[in-house]
């Protein structure tokens, strides 16, 4: 082995060699289980960011895990045609050609689409392989694949011709920029400065409020909108109003009566409790319009400009133009109250940065309540839960109060909506115009013209468990690996993605897509933010693996923003963070990084600092494994298959690597993987490393010690080690994979891989808990004799005496059965015991239990040089005490200081003066030392 770990040397080579041997391929060895885990798509436009590193190795994980198990195991993977973000991306390039999709036309352009998907749009799934991701890349899918394409049209067909996707006129979220209609989770809402326009709409009829007034005021963030206002809505306990329900306004502007009604949506406490109703333009106004039964008026079109159902003097101004004509036209008819300014959330659309517009539109929509009642009593019944539990609420929460599902979208990169019209505006709708005509009985000479639309990707996406696996032909996979074992995803696609993949599975499979979904937090960086571009606080798992530079980095990150400001910020934020770049810290300790933050259902906070820790953890299992190969190359595997008497220490580890696989193999069931990395570095490295390995050497360094012994001591060096590499193959496979593969052939071990090893059982170590009560008392006293030097600074170096007071009978045994560990672990010259009345001269002091163990102190510290030391300590404790309580006697900082700065001033004074007393303790020791050896 090098004489250091180097990832860089080995991670793709490595990962290269297991891709070419097909070790990822679902073949079955042991039991008859299958176990599947399906990836959540990632963007074909994407690059690989935190949330995906993350989310893989926990997949990853549990995909290693089964395959040792001995299961058919199938990590499928597969990546979508996000047909928004591939769209504007050759949109982009073909601008930088002086062209546009309309020069080229839709066949054209969407050659062009698959002439990019060829030459870039793979990036994402190389960058997937530098985290270790154990997936069957020959079952790679694509959601514009040519058989993915024929299930998602499938779908479609069946579902119109069950009722269940119709065509109509909604609210949807739209895109003025794009042209489309875009979901719930392309839409971004932030927080900006804005205003609050108030307006007095004219009541008719002579009609006046209690207050005598002649007119209503209403408030409003968007006064164009008032051009389709249809109703004026108060709550139908305000009684201010209650006398002009059913009553008129006149709308400004517009020369048109609309009525005042009552609803319970209106807030009474929120300005003057009148609010306008726009059941064309607002998602909650159509909802109250629903109910009342109020005419649907659009007041703009496609590209947000103000359309015919307009006042002539509006018709043709962008939304922004109109709000400006609006407010000075109200100003001068003396019908504007007031402005204020007012923070509001404006909604925008991720990919264009456009304000979004709740607009009505032609498009199509799933009847959803009939698939999503299946899917409610699929996770009511518990044939999918969810980890953890309180993600069923939201769920729930969810579907009770699902609507119908808009999936047509005004772009030309998708899955084409397989639906004809006529003249008439008939709708045919068939996998293609052949089929149309025959299941419509079409005459040849009616000419049919294709829906241009195509569907949203969640569409295509939402049948991903059963498309995949070449639904709808029966195969071996679907009766396989449907239902697959765990999706493991973010809180934030529950209803997006997972609900309505249950809802689609159900409904054309009669199966569940998967049996437990797995839910973990987003993840944040050190100060606990969100990770975003727009934020400078984006990081690339790669460049934690390779190693970036400080400029590279800056270029990194400030590319492609458009503010200059924004850019200043990132690149100092950057500097202050990263003053010297990125490390090289290589795949293995990232995802060790990762599966130690993942504590169910809480978000991750990602430090560098830790993932400095875990590349230390790395390099110190590597430095483990070349001790242990180092002292085992005169190990012979037949000879130490003889029958031995086990040593303690032999037994004691055996029972700790027992324990250890208990606990892995709870924390896996449990999808605990924090607590399954923090058990695997406590063991490998406080007990196998601090202990065991340093126990070994009082034996194997021994001359006087039986050849047996050795042999036996080597085996179990070997053995445990053997068994920590296959335990931690799932988190960290290529360090793990590398020891391995040197390790295996001196335990006459004949496989390739460590991945295709059986996966560590804790039967394979026998227990013994007298052994195992022996040595953790050795470790005891060992850690007290340290601290002891520790404290009294004694040099490791120095040999010393301990008396041992107190204690039992079994104290008395442990002593005599480690004496020869104990004196070498802890440089111990001689052990004595001092009878329980007995007076000892004065010592440092440790309890184990009852037992006194006491180091005598004289003659083994420099006792001018110590006392010095304490006086200077003293000088600075009073000092910094005196301080203190002058300064929290001051009343003025007692009453002006926020209570968390005068606590904290509080436990740092109570902390000082019980250091000093510590420090008084130890000068008074120091004097009768002094007073015993004079």
């Amino acid at each position: 082995m090098d004489n250091s770990f180097k990832p860089a040397e080995i991670e793709q080579q490595l990962y290269s060699k297991w891709e070419q041997l097909n070790y990822f391929a679902p073949t079955q060895k042991d039991n008859e289980r299958n176990f599947c885990v399906l990836i959540p798509p990632p963007n074909i436009t994407g690059t690989l960011h935190m949330g995906h590193a993350f989310n893989h190795t926990l997949i990853d994980i549990l995909i290693r895990h089964s395959r040792m198990k001995g299961e058919r195991t199938l990590w499928q993977a597969g990546t979508d045609h996000a047909g928004i973000a591939t769209q504007m991306l050759v949109e982009r390039k073909l601008t930088e050609e002086n062209q546009t999709k309309s020069d080229l036309g839709r066949e054209k352009f969407i050659d062009k689409v698959w002439e990019w998907r060829r030459s870039s749009g793979t990036t994402i799934s190389e960058q997937i392989r530098r985290m270790g991701s154990s997936i069957d890349w020959s079952r790679e899918r694509f959601t514009m694949d040519d058989d993915y394409a024929d299930a998602v049209i499938e779908v479609f067909v069946r579902l119109y011709d069950e009722g269940l996707i119709y065509r109509g006129k909604r609210l949807v979220n739209w895109d003025p920029e794009l042209k489309t209609a875009i979901s719930d989770l392309e839409v971004e809402n932030t927080e900006e400065e804005g205003h609050l326009w108030h307006f007095r709409y004219p009541l008719s009829d002579n009609v006046k409020t209690k207050t005598g007034l002649s007119y209503l005021v209403v408030a409003t963030t968007r006064p164009e909108t008032m051009l389709g206002d249809t109703a004026v809505a108060v709550h139908p306990d305000d009684e201010r109003y209650q006398d002009i329900v059913g009553s008129f306004v006149e709308l400004p502007l517009c020369d048109r009566k609309i009525p005042i009604i009552s609803d319970e949506y209106v807030d009474p406490e929120f300005g003057t409790g009148c609010v306008k109703i726009t059941p064309a333009h607002d998602f909650n106004d159509n909802e109250v319009g629903k109910r009342h039964d109020l005419p649907l008026i659009s007041v703009l079109t496609e590209e947000a400009c103000v359309n015919q159902n307009s006042p002539i003097a509006y018709q043709g101004l962008d939304r922004f133009e109109a709000r400006n004509k609006i407010v000075q036209d109200l100003k001068d008819m003396d019908l504007l109250e007031s402005i204020e300014n007012h923070r509001l959330m404006v909604p925008r659309g991720d990919r264009s940065g456009s304000v979004i517009e709740p607009l009505l539109t032609d498009q199509w929509f799933v009847k959803i309540e009939p698939l999503a009642s299946p899917a409610i009593d699929a996770v009511k019944q518990e044939r999918v839960r969810f980890v953890p539990k309180q993600y069923e609420n939201v769920y729930f929460s969810w579907m009770n109060n699902i609507q119908d599902w808009c999936i047509s979208r005004q772009q030309w990169w998708g899955h084409q909506i397989p639906a004809f019209y006529d003249s008439a505006g008939n709708i045919f709708v068939a996998k293609d115009e052949q089929q149309a005509r025959a299941k419509y009985s079409l005459d040849p000479s009616v000419a049919l013209t294709k829906d241009e639309d195509v569907l949203e990707t969640w569409f295509s996406s939402a049948l991903w468990p059963f498309a995949t696996m070449g639904w709808p032909d029966s195969s071996e996979d679907l009766d396989r690996f449907l239902p697959s074992s765990t999706l493991i995803t973010g809180h934030d696609i529950i209803f997006f993605w997972v609900a309505r993949m249950i809802m689609m599975t159900l409904h054309f499979t009669d199966k569940v897509p998967f049996e437990t979904v797995y839910i973990h937090g987003l993840v944040r960086d050190a100060d606990g933010q969100k990770m975003s571009k727009t934020k400078g606080n984006g990081l690339d798992p790669l460049d934690f693996i390779d190693g970036i530079s400080l400029e590279e980095l800056i270029q990194k990150r400030t590319t492609n923003l458009t503010q200059p400001q924004m850019a200043e910020r990132i690149e100092k934020s950057t500097r202050k963070e990263f003053a010297n770049g990125i490390e090289s810290y290589g795949t293995d300790a990232l995802r060790f990084t990762f599966a130690s933050l993942a504590t169910t259902g809480k978000d991750a906070r990602f430090d560098v600092k830790r993932l400095e820790g875990y590349r230390n953890f790395c390099n110190k299992l590597w430095n483990a494994a070349k001790f242990v190969l180092a002292n085992t190359e005169n190990y012979q595997f037949e000879k130490a298959e003889a029958k031995t008497e086990r040593s303690s220490i032999n037994s004691w580890i055996n029972t700790k690597t027992n324990r250890l696989i208990k606990d892995v193999d709870y924390a896996i069931d449990t999808y605990r993987f924090d607590l399954y990395a923090n058990h695997l570095y406590e063991f490998i490295w406080h007990e196998y490393c601090d202990w065991f390995l340093e126990f070994s050497k009082t034996i194997l360094w021994d001359e006087a010690q039986k050849e047996s012994t050795k042999v036996e001591t080597q085996k179990a060096l070997l053995e445990v080690l053997e068994t920590i590499l296959r335990l931690a193959h799932p988190i960290i496979p290529f360090i793990t994979e590398t020891i391995w593969l040197t390790l295996a052939s001196k335990l006459g071990i004949e496989e390739d891989t460590i991945m295709l090893e059986a996966f560590p059982s804790k039967e394979d170590f026998e227990t013994d808990q007298k052994t195992y009560a022996e040595v953790e008392w050795l470790k005891s006293a060992v850690s007290g004799i340290r601290n002891i030097r520790g404290e009294s600074k004694i040099k490791p170096s120095t040999k010393i005496e301990i008396l041992l007071q107190n204690g039992s009978e079994q104290d008395r045994n442990y002593v005599k059965n480690t004496e020869i560990l104990l004196k070498r672990s802890a440089n111990v010259d001689k052990i004595s015991w001092l009878e329980s009345n007995g007076t000892p001269p004065t010592h440092a002091l440790c309890l184990i239990g009852d037992l006194k163990l006491m180091v005598p102190l004289s003659g083994l510290i420099d006792l001018q040089g110590e006392s010095n030391r304490i006086k200077k300590e003293l000088n600075k404790h009073n000092e910094e005490v005196e301080r203190l309580e002058k300064k929290l006697s001051n009343n003025n900082f007692i009453q002006n200081a926020p209570n968390e700065v005068v606590e904290k001033e509080k436990n740092k004074l109570a902390e000082l003066q019980a250091s000093r007393e510590i420090l008084l303790q130890q000068a008074k020791d120091l004097e009768n030392i002094e007073s015993e050896s004079n």
